[in-house]
């Protein structure tokens, strides 16, 4: 199932950008949704920046 967070995204965005390598949307945005450190802050109303990946770390490399 896509999350529902897919589309507005950053992962998306940069992903198709080829910054991030598509593992991060197989494993995460059309996999295990509630894996996602991002998915889990969006749902609790939790800011968090868009250099934020999937598993919470943070790539400084990405903006």
């Amino acid at each position: 199932m896509v999350c529902k967070w897919f589309e507005v995204c950053p992962i998306k965005r940069f992903t198709e950008e080829g910054k991030l390598p598509h593992k991060w949307v197989e494993k995460y945005c059309f996999g295990d949704n509630t894996a996602c450190v991002r998915y889990q802050m969006e749902e609790k109303g939790q800011p968090h920046p868009d250099n934020m990946l999937p598993d919470g770390s943070i790539d400084e490399s990405l903006g």
